[in-house]
C-alpha cells in the first residue's frame, strides 16, 4: 500500500510540475516583429528544427512568419526574436512524388506547435513532425503511400539580405559525403552575420535507393540532393540530424549519446520532461490568458544562450581552434546588448546553474580574442550593437555571489576590454575628448558615449570590490563622461564635435539607427537615450536637471510627448509618449518613477504596457523578443520588480500583475510575491512588506529573493 501511495505521489508531483507547459503558446510573437519561431528546442539547446517560409528578409529572421503558408522546408537551427537572419542549417523537405507541384505549401489548419513538438500536413498530403534533443534534430514524415522523396539542401541558410538574388551569405566551402544509403555526413562553412563552420551527420531509419545531385546555381558551393525511397515501412520515414561545431566525429558522438534509438515519442517526452522542470520554477495565480503570455515568456527566456559544446565538451572557439569547455559548457547566441538588461539578472534567479558557465565562456573568449564578446553566434562574434556589456554581466554575477570563475581574471578582462581599442570601441578617441565626437565617429556617437559610461561604472565597481583603488578611481572618472555631452539649454545628451560644438539642427524626437537612418543614437532618439546614465547614476542625472521636481517633470514629459512618425524609424514601436517598449533602451525607464515624486505613475504605465503591448496571439509581441529580453521584461514586471541597474544586485519595485507568484529556487527555498486585494482596478501600491516587515526602500536585492521569503504588496485603486 505504501509503495502504491508513493508511486501515486510521484505521478501527482510530475503532473503538477508538468502543467505549466500546457500554457505555452509557441506561436506568440511569430506574426509581425516578434520574430520568434514555433519549432521545438531544448532549454539552452544547440538545435531548433522548424519550418522555413523564406530564407531572407526582415520579417523572416527566424525563417518563419505565422501568416505565410509557403514552405521551403525544415532547417535545424535558428535564433529567437532577433533582428538579423542567421543559421537555418540543413534544409529538409519531404515530398510526395505523385503530387510534386504541391510540395511547397501546407494546410494552415493542420499546423500544431507546442513545447518540444511541431507538426503540419503539406498539401501533397505528407505529414511532418519535429522534435529534438539538445544537439540532435529528429524528423518524422508520414507519406500517403510507400513511395517517398526527400530534398536535402546544404546550400540553404537564413541570410541577412533583402534581395533573394543577393550573393551575400552564401556557402563559401563544403565537404559533404554520402556514406551509404542511409547516412550523409560532412561540413559546411558559411559567411553571413558571422563566418562559421558546422559539422553534421544525417541518418535515415530506412535506405534510399537513389540520390540525384541537383544542378548548382551560380556561386553555390554546397550540394542539394533529391533522395528516393520505395516501400517505406508503415509509410513512416524518420531522420536524425546531429550537429557539431567541431567535427563529423563530434556530431556522430552527439547522435549516439543523445538519440541512439528511433523512438520519436520517447525523444519528445524527454524534451517535454526537461521543459517541465524549467517552467515549474515559477507558479502564478492568474487567468488562463495571462498564464499563456507568462509561461510563453518563460519558455522564450530559456531558449538561449545555446550551449554549443559537444557531449564530450569540445567546442570551436572565436579563434577557430578546438578546446575543451569547463563542465562541458560553452555558450553562444549571446545577444549581449539586449540580454544584459533583464534576461541575465532573471537567469541568476531562475537558472543559477547556468551563470558560471556563461561567465567562463566570456572570459575564455577574451583570452582568445583580446576583448570580451559583443554578440556571439555559433562561437563567433558578429560585433553587432554598441558598448561592451559583457562587463556588467560579469559584475552582476560576482556581485550576486557567483564564484565559478577567477575574479582577478575577470577584472583584467574588463579592464583590457575597456582600454585596448577594438571593433566598436576607440578608447584613444574616447579618453582624449571625454566623449565620442560625432565628426570623428560618424555614427551613434552619443549612444556609444553613454553606454560606455555604464560599462566604465561597472569596471570601477568591480575594482572597488577587489580593492584596486587605482582602477576604481580611473574608471569612476570615465563613468561621468556622460556629463560632457549634456546640453543645459535643451536638457538632452547631444552630439558634440571635436571642437566642442553641438550638432545642429537638433531634434530630440528624431530616432536614428545605423541600419536605416544614421545619426547620434542607436535605434532610438535623444529622449530615449537621456535616461541611459540612470542605470548607475540616478542622483547625478537628477542633479543635472536641477533636482527631484525637475526629474519628475522630465519623466512625465517623456511619457506624454507625442511621437513623430514612429513607424518610420527602427526601434519606435509600442509607444507611450516617447517610451518605446518595442526596443531595449526604454525598458528600465518606467521604473525610474520609483525615484521621482510620483512613484504611482510608473505603476500605472507598467499596467498599461502589460495589458496593451503583450497578448496571447501570434502578433502579441510588439518588437523583437531579442533572445528573450522582451519576455524577461514581462516576467519581471508581472512579478513586481525590474533591475534598473542590471549589475548592482537590486530590483526596483513596481507593481505586481498577478495575485500570487511563487518562485521555486534551486536551493530548495521559495520566494513568494503576494498582491493583497489585487484586481483589475487595484493596480497601485505604496505599502510593502518583506517577510511581514514593512519595507520602505524602492528596491529589493537579489539576496532577498535567493534566500527565500515573502514580498507582499498592499494594492489600492488610486
Amino acid at each position: 500500500m505504501k509503495i502504491k501511495f508513493l508511486a501515486l505521489l510521484l505521478c501527482l508531483t510530475n503532473f503538477v510540475s508538468a502543467q505549466n507547459s500546457k500554457f505555452v503558446n509557441v506561436f506568440i510573437g511569430t506574426d509581425g516583429t516578434g520574430h520568434t519561431f514555433p519549432g521545438p528546442s531544448m532549454p539552452f539547446g544547440m538545435v531548433q528544427p522548424g519550418p522555413d517560409n523564406k530564407g531572407y528578409g526582415w520579417n523572416y529572421t527566424s525563417g518563419y512568419q505565422y501568416r505565410d503558408t509557403v514552405l521551403l522546408g525544415f532547417s535545424q537551427t535558428r535564433f529567437s526574436g532577433t533582428g538579423i537572419n542567421e543559421m537555418g542549417d540543413i534544409l529538409l523537405l519531404p515530398i510526395n512524388p505523385k503530387k510534386d507541384k504541391f510540395k511547397n505549401s501546407y494546410y494552415k489548419n493542420t499546423e500544431i506547435g507546442k513545447v518540444g513538438y511541431y507538426a503540419l500536413t503539406k498539401k501533397d498530403d505528407v505529414k511532418v513532425e519535429l522534435t529534438c534533443s539538445e544537439r540532435v534534430a529528429f524528423h518524422q514524415y508520414t507519406f500517403p503511400e510507400k513511395e517517398a522523396q526527400v530534398l536535402v539542401d546544404f546550400q540553404h541558410g537564413l541570410r541577412f539580405v533583402f534581395d533573394e538574388n543577393s550573393q551575400k551569405g552564401l556557402v563559401i566551402e563544403s565537404d559533404v559525403k554520402i556514406e551509404n544509403n542511409t547516412t550523409i555526413s560532412g561540413y559546411v562553412s558559411t559567411e553571413n552575420w558571422v563566418n562559421r563552420k558546422y559539422f553534421f551527420t544525417l541518418t535515415f531509419n530506412q535506405p534510399f535507393y537513389n540520390s540525384t545531385l541537383i544542378e548548382k546555381k551560380e556561386n553555390e558551393k554546397a550540394p542539394k540532393y533529391l533522395l528516393d525511397f520505395s516501400s517505406v515501412k508503415n509509410r513512416v520515414l524518420k531522420v536524425k540530424i546531429a550537429l557539431s561545431s567541431v567535427s563529423v566525429e563530434g556530431a556522430k558522438l552527439n547522435l549516439k549519446t543523445e538519440i541512439p534509438h528511433w523512438d520519436f515519442q520517447n525523444v519528445y517526452q524527454n524534451n517535454l520532461k526537461l521543459w517541465d522542470k524549467y517552467l515549474s520554477r515559477i507558479n502564478i495565480e492568474a487567468p488562463e490568458k495571462q498564464k499563456e503570455i507568462f509561461y510563453t515568456s518563460l519558455y522564450h527566456l530559456f531558449l538561449q544562450p545555446s550551449n554549443i559544446a559537444d557531449v564530450d565538451g569540445k567546442y570551436r572557439g572565436i579563434n577557430d581552434e578546438i578546446a575543451i569547455a569547463p563542465n562541458n559548457e560553452y555558450y553562444s547566441t549571446l545577444s549581449i546588448w539586449d540580454v544584459y538588461r533583464g534576461v541575465f539578472p532573471l537567469l541568476q534567479i531562475l537558472a543559477p546553474e547556468k551563470i558560471n558557465g556563461i561567465i567562463q565562456t566570456m572570459i575564455i573568449h577574451h583570452k582568445a580574442k583580446g576583448f570580451l564578446p559583443i554578440w556571439t553566434a555559433w562561437g563567433q562574434d558578429n560585433y553587432c550593437m554598441i558598448g561592451n556589456h559583457a562587463i556588467p554581466m560579469i559584475l552582476s554575477a560576482y556581485q550576486n555571489g557567483f564564484r565559478g570563475f577567477d575574479a582577478h581574471d575577470a577584472l583584467q578582462t574588463m579592464v583590457e576590454t575597456s582600454t585596448i581599442s577594438h571593433i566598436n570601441s576607440d578608447w584613444e578617441l574616447y579618453n582624449r575628448f571625454g566623449y565620442y565626437p560625432f565628426d570623428k565617429l560618424d555614427n551613434e556617437a552619443v549612444s556609444r558615449t553613454l553606454e560606455s559610461g555604464y560599462d566604465d561604472w561597472c569596471v570601477a565597481e568591480m575594482a572597488k570590490i577587489m580593492g584596486n583603488k587605482e582602477i576604481e578611481k580611473s574608471f569612476t572618472k570615465r563613468a561621468h563622461y556622460y556629463k560632457n555631452i549634456y546640453d543645459k539649454e535643451t536638457t538632452f545628451f547631444r552630439g558634440k564635435d571635436s571642437n566642442g560644438n553641438w550638432r545642429s539642427p537638433f531634434n530630440p524626437l528624431m530616432a536614428t539607427s545605423p541600419l536605416n537612418n544614421p545619426g547620434d543614437y542607436t535605434e532610438a532618439n535623444a529622449w530615449q537615450y537621456f535616461w541611459t546614465p540612470t542605470q548607475f547614476d540616478i542622483n547625478g542625472v537628477t542633479e543635472l536637471l536641477g533636482g527631484k521636481i525637475k526629474f519628475t517633470e522630465k519623466l512625465n514629459e517623456f511619457f506624454t510627448t507625442k511621437a513623430v512618425n514612429p513607424d518610420k524609424f527602427l526601434g519606435q514601436e509600442a509607444m507611450i509618449g516617447q517610451y518605446a517598449h518595442g526596443n531595449e533602451p526604454s525598458h528600465h525607464i518606467i521604473y525610474l518613477f520609483a525615484y521621482s515624486n510620483e512613484p504611482k505613475k510608473g505603476q500605472k504605465y507598467i499596467n498599461q504596457v502589460i495589458n496593451e503591448f503583450h497578448n496571447n496571439t501570434p502578433d502579441g509581441m510588439i518588437g523583437n523578443d531579442d533572445c528573450g529580453q522582451m519576455s524577461a521584461w514581462y516576467i519581471l514586471s508581472t512579478l513586481g520588480f525590474y533591475p534598473v541597474n542590471p549589475a548592482n544586485g537590486e530590483f526596483v519595485l513596481g507593481s505586481p500583475q498577478v495575485k500570487k507568484a511563487t518562485i521555486h529556487l534551486t536551493n530548495n527555498k521559495t520566494f513568494t510575491i503576494e498582491a493583497e486585494k489585487f484586481s483589475e482596478q487595484t493596480i497601485y501600491n505604496e505599502v510593502r512588506y518583506v517577510n511581514s516587515k514593512k519595507f520602505n526602500a524602492p528596491f529589493i536585492k537579489y539576496t532577498d529573493i535567493i534566500n527565500g521569503g515573502k514580498l507582499t504588496f498592499e494594492m489600492i485603486d488610486k
